[in-house]
């Protein structure tokens, strides 16, 4: 009895040449159609790895780690200076999905810049921020703006110490009038003091200690102007939340 033999079934020939065509591994440069230029490691044709990308349009420059076609890992960010011609570092740190994520420090300017934690290209969680006036400050962030306990440190050495919420002064806090020699205790309502007590706070050591001690005064209803204070923080919570 004569026996059969079942052909292989051949693939096309298109699939053998996309499968060649396809980049994996280390690879030279590779330029796109609008000009941009990739230089790294390539996995089923998508940037993976080490690699340095290079935007022709604005003059970017990341050299870091890829993930699946995306910035993913470590990795710094550079833009040329419009001054010098040069390129200069804006981040540096950690990216995830394409966004800058974790750990990192971006450059604003010159004397401006953030080292702390970021989630979705957002400053978000702890970090410390250097403004280009000689400000600092130091905590608790979120969607980009001061939000938690934090600490301002402004250039003459006076501090606000407390609660912010979006980017502003929100809760108990305290505010050290270091020049004076004074220091505010109290509640604040988006930047603006509500209620407090104000005493004298080293005088003796003061740059500029006022002429006559603070008088003791006595609000007649610090409840009635606490409890104000706090109704207005929350209802701004709540028109927020809508």
């Amino acid at each position: 009895m004569p026996i059969s033999k079942c052909l292989l079934k051949s693939e096309p020939l298109w699939k053998e040449w996309d499968q060649k065509a396809q980049k994996n591994g280390l690879r030279h440069q590779v330029y796109a159609v609008n000009g941009d230029c990739y230089v790294g490691e390539w996995k089923d044709n998508m940037k993976h790895g080490k690699g340095t990308q290079i935007w022709k349009k604005k003059g970017g420059i990341y050299e870091g780690d890829w993930k699946f076609g995306k910035r993913d890992g470590y990795g710094t960010f550079s833009l040329p200076d419009q001054e010098t011609g040069k390129h200069r570092r804006v981040y540096l740190g950690w990216w995830k999905g394409d966004k800058k994520s974790g750990y990192g420090i971006q450059f604003f300017g010159p004397k401006e810049y953030y080292e702390g934690e970021w989630c979705g290209n957002q400053r978000s969680g702890w970090g410390r921020m250097y403004y280009s006036n000689g400000d600092i400050y130091e905590g608790q962030w979120c969607k980009d703006k001061p939000d938690g306990e934090g600490m301002l440190r402004l250039k003459n050495g006076n501090r606000y110490e407390g609660s912010w919420q979006r980017g502003m002064k929100n809760g108990f806090g305290r505010f050290f009038h270091l020049n004076h020699g004074q220091l505010f205790e109290g509640f604040w309502v988006d930047d603006v003091a509500k209620c407090g007590t104000m005493i004298d706070f080293g005088r003796d050591e003061a740059p500029e200690p006022t002429q006559f001690p603070i008088p003791k005064v006595k609000l007649l209803d610090p409840d009635g102007v606490l409890q104000e204070a706090l109704a207005r923080l929350k209802k701004t919570e709540e028109e927020e939340g809508d």
